[in-house]
């Protein structure tokens, strides 16, 4: 009997899945989060009943859209342990989110149930990067790897991170937003939310190389110095500041930080000074550009792109000893996930090498709120030839590691 419910309630939930997979995501912008949160002074149940009702519809439609993408990868990667814990994650905070799907928004006790939900849902998200990693590392080292599987890997983690992105900034805007006793945060008094509506991008860039310097004193006995310039092009003389998220600028530049340091340290050994890391951080009228630049030695062209492909890195994989201490290197997902949050809000990450003499690292950013819009990814045809469609030959000849043998040439 209780195995019938179970049948019956996935059949059910599978049903939901695909009703709300068919809708598209909704994207907001900057301005529309900052808007919102802003007009909740003072009319605070107004919002979050408002909040409640948006997020009811949105969040089954993102997770739909996204758990259907994750059944469409290869079976083996499905079976093992770290993605099918990632799964029921998924599915357990659906279901949860449905419960709410014809509940009154006008009683008080429903609207705070559903931020304790969201609350529960948050936390139960926090460790699906490591956790989606550590199964695609079980695949590979169960089966193996060919070239269509790890493209078709490679696209599905960008949009799978990319949808845990922009899941992540809505519970996050919601339970920071109603979900507190204290409804102004005393560190971050200005913020609405997770964004600051004038973030200084030198404090935060700062903060991420103090932080970073740290973890390279650890490891190496010592670490470089930062050499920090701003151009302000809007405002000459006055500091570079923007509407945007601090977390997911700190985010992307500590971990440029940490491959510059390393790369400096590593190249420079034993010497007793070590070139500085250079940041330049310059605001024109459409974009704001990070860049750091290091004398760490570079990288060749041919491995450019390998460093924003998943589980590849050039450090040994720390030991997994359940502390929460962050390594140095060795994951190999902090530069693809880094540009993710970069593209979130339609901007980018770049990397550029001078080999034998350095990288420069470049943070694009929109400059206006109203241009800094949520790219979700959607579940549709299109998608679902990615993983279908039989990947062909190239179309452009592949050199030879071998020089052709001339004499043995023979003309047609």
């Amino acid at each position: 009997m209780r195995l019938l419910r179970f049948l019956r309630s996935s059949v059910t939930i599978g049903k939901d899945i695909d009703f709300y997979s068919r809708f598209s995501p909704s994207p907001l912008s900057m301005k529309q989060f900052l808007d919102f949160g802003k007009s909740c002074t003072g009319s605070e149940n107004a919002c979050e009943k408002t909040s409640f009702a948006f997020l009811r519809q949105e969040l089954p439609v993102r997770l739909a859209n996204i758990m259907k993408e994750i059944n469409l990868l290869p079976d083996n990667l499905l079976g093992t342990p770290s993605v099918r814990l990632v799964q029921s994650w998924y599915m357990q905070s659906f279901q949860d989110i449905l419960e709410f799907k014809d509940r009154n928004a006008d009683d008080e006790k429903v609207t705070y149930d559903f931020t304790d939900a969201v609350i529960r849902i948050r936390n139960r998200h926090n460790d699906v990067i490591p956790t989606m990693a550590q199964g695609v590392v079980e695949y590979k080292e169960t089966y193996g790897t060919d070239p269509v599987v790890s493209q078709n890997v490679q696209y599905f983690l960008d949009r799978f991170y990319m949808s845990r992105i922009s899941i992540r900034m809505l519970l996050n805007q919601h339970t920071l937003l109603f979900g507190g006793k204290v409804k102004v945060n005393p560190a971050h008094p200005n913020q609405i939310g997770s964004i600051d509506p004038h973030c200084r991008v030198s404090e935060v860039i700062k903060d991420a190389f103090e932080n970073a310097r740290n973890l390279c004193d650890r490891y190496y006995m010592n670490s470089p110095e930062l050499i920090l310039e701003e151009f302000n092009a809007k405002d000459e003389g006055k500091p570079v500041a923007v509407v945007y998220v601090p977390s997911h600028l700190y985010h992307m530049v500590f971990e440029l930080f940490k491959n510059a340091m390393r790369a400096t340290m590593e190249l420079h050994g034993d010497a007793m000074e070590y070139p500085p890391v250079h940041a330049q951080v310059a605001l024109g009228s459409e974009d704001l550009t990070v860049k750091v630049s290091d004398r760490g030695g570079g990288v060749p062209l041919r491995k450019i792109d390998r460093l924003f492909t998943y589980t590849y890195s050039t450090a040994p994989r720390p030991s997994i000893d359940g502390s929460r201490a962050a390594p140095l290197a060795g994951y190999g997902y902090g530069l693809p996930i880094s540009r993710l949050y970069a593209r979130y809000f339609q901007g980018d990450l770049k990397l550029y090498s001078l080999e034998g003499y350095g990288t420069d690292a470049v943070i694009y950013i929109r400059a206006l709120s109203t241009e800094s819009i949520e790219r979700l990814p959607v579940y549709n045809k299109s998608a679902w030839k990615h993983y279908k469609t039989i990947h062909e030959a190239d179309d452009w000849c592949v050199p030879s590691k071998e020089p052709k043998d001339m004499t043995t040439f023979r003309s047609f």
